[in-house]
């Protein structure tokens, strides 16, 4: 049985949280060298911002798993398309 791919990605959102400097933290997210979205935190908001760099739209997140599991999909559909 493989492992879970969302671990490395919470494990990743969860860093973000628990930075205690004032500053936006800022993730990026990418397959096969190719960025896929750009993950933004603000701690003054406690939200997640996602930006998927291949439909270019912007979403907004308050909860760490949906915000992983929309990665995720990203990420993936980046290996389907290309089989």
């Amino acid at each position: 049985m493989n492992s879970s791919q969302l671990i490395p990605i919470i494990k990743r959102l969860e860093a973000m949280r628990e930075d205690q400097s004032e500053e936006v933290q800022v993730r990026r997210f990418e397959k096969d060298g190719v960025e896929k979205c750009i993950v933004r935190y603000d701690s003054k908001s406690k939200m997640f911002e996602l930006e998927d760099r291949t439909a270019q739209q912007v979403y907004e997140f308050d909860n760490i798993d949906y915000v992983a599991v929309e990665i995720l999909e990203l990420i993936e559909s980046a290996t389907s398309i290309g089989e």
